[in-house]
């Protein structure tokens, strides 16, 4: 006997189903996020350092991975490049992870510019969206953006030691709290 063949309305059908049945396991995770997120907020210190020494661990793994993949590439040329590329990737890990400090002032830096930069390129394209609506809020949502990469700029190197952390801890509670409110609405769907 033949089994009737799957549509791929049923399929998506059967897994929004069992997503939904999950529902309680999606707000325990939103739950434990936010209780993580205020666990940063108050230690901000020893969360950047451990936001500093997880993104160096992952530098230095990728380093390596980019040196293997050196010795694997056809031609001095890009063998030369890949292998220099992960050397330098290798090098920059390490210290982050031997000095997680030196690390966070400068990934804190790079944040800081990263907004700065952001909040321009989001002004102009707010400005170039004129005269659709809601331009307005995109060009408050740069100005906002870029306020914030000057204030973290200004205050460099001595924000350094908080700001990884903070923006951790804000992130997971976010986070937790859209998954926490994506697990109650799925509730609310059975």
């Amino acid at each position: 006997m033949t089994m009737p063949a799957q549509t791929p309305a049923s399929t998506v059908t059967d897994q929004l189903h069992a997503v939904r049945a999950s529902w309680g396991w999606f707000a325990v995770l939103g739950i434990a996020f936010i209780v993580l997120g205020f666990v940063a907020l108050a230690h901000v210190l020893a969360s950047t350092v451990v936001t500093v020494l997880w993104v160096g661990a992952l530098v230095l793994v990728g380093g390596v991975v980019q040196v293997i993949h050196a010795f694997r590439v056809q031609g001095w040329g890009r063998f030369f490049y890949w292998l220099l590329a992960g050397v330098l990737y290798v090098v920059a890990g390490g210290l982050m992870i031997n000095n997680p400090l030196l690390g966070a002032g400068v990934l804190t830096l790079m944040i800081g510019v990263a907004l700065a930069v952001e909040g321009i390129f989001r002004i102009f394209a707010g400005v170039g969206s004129r005269p659709a609506k809601g331009w307005g809020f995109i060009v408050v949502s740069g100005i906002v953006t870029l306020l914030l990469g000057a204030i973290i700029i200004a205050r460099w190197p001595v924000n350094s030691l908080y700001i990884l952390g903070l923006f951790l801890g804000v992130d997971l509670i976010v986070n937790g709290v859209g998954t926490l409110m994506f697990g109650l609405a799925l509730r609310e769907k059975n």
